[in-house]
């Protein structure tokens, strides 16, 4: 094995293990929380090496990053890649060629690009409304997101959509406002808005929420997806 993949693997252990520990503590099934592994800034050999590790659920938040590292695993024909950054309308043809879920779907621009794109592209990709909990009503929040009294009208606008699938929400935990430092408040907000948007649309069950340092609390309020990047890969390298 080779230091970076032992490297990789210990680090798996240590959040596999909070994972464990969480779900146990909330008295759910360890099976019930997946494990999504943000590989944003790091080389396609260690989505490689995650691969043979086990993980089969990557995610990037750039395009120009992400297209040419999917291309690179195309082989790796069970792993799945979802995009998790604010999306441009203009990258919409490129992320739906590799994406299998978008996870910051805002508005309704971007749902009707992603429609077309996807049909053209002859894909289903699955969507999750991002909520901005630090967002004023019909606002965008800092981190992208719509406010939450936003998500019926978007959610109805891409379940009606050719091509894409309503898998359910995502939150980032937010750096203002009233759940500003509140991540497990933050969280079990979102877990009450997804019960909402299930009364409507039963199949979007999916909750995305949590990260390196917060997976705990998104998993105690209920999560379905934990999104985990420095954990697993380490401190990231400095862009530019």
């Amino acid at each position: 094995m080779t230091d970076r993949k032992a490297e990789l693997a210990a680090n798996l252990a240590q959040v596999e293990e909070r994972i464990s520990a969480a779900c146990a503590a909330a008295g759910r099934k360890r099976d019930d929380v997946a494990l999504i592994v943000v590989t944003k800034t790091y080389p396609a050999s260690d989505v490689r090496l995650l691969y043979e590790l086990g993980v089969r659920q990557v995610a990037e938040n750039r395009d120009q990053d992400a297209g040419p590292k999917a291309a690179a695993c195309a082989d790796l024909a069970d792993l799945r890649w979802h995009f998790v950054g604010q999306l441009q309308t203009n990258k919409v043809r490129s992320v739906v060629t590799y994406a299998d879920l978008v996870q910051s779907v805002d508005r309704d621009r971007l749902v009707t690009a992603l429609s077309a794109a996807a049909v053209k592209a002859e894909r289903e990709v699955g969507c999750l409304i991002q909520v901005a909990l630090d967002a004023e009503s019909g606002a965008r929040g800092e981190r992208g997101g719509i406010a939450p009294d936003g998500i019926e009208q978007l959610a109805g606008l891409v379940a009606d959509a050719p091509g894409l699938r309503l898998d359910g929400l995502m939150t980032v935990a937010p750096l203002a406002g009233e759940y500003a430092g509140r991540e497990r408040a933050a969280f079990e907000r979102l877990m009450d808005l997804s019960t909402d948007l299930r009364r409507a649309h039963p199949a979007a069950n999916m909750v995305s929420a949590g990260m390196s340092a917060d997976l705990e609390e998104a998993v105690a309020a209920g999560a379905t997806h934990v999104r985990v990047g420095t954990a697993v890969l380490g401190v990231r390298p400095r862009l530019g």
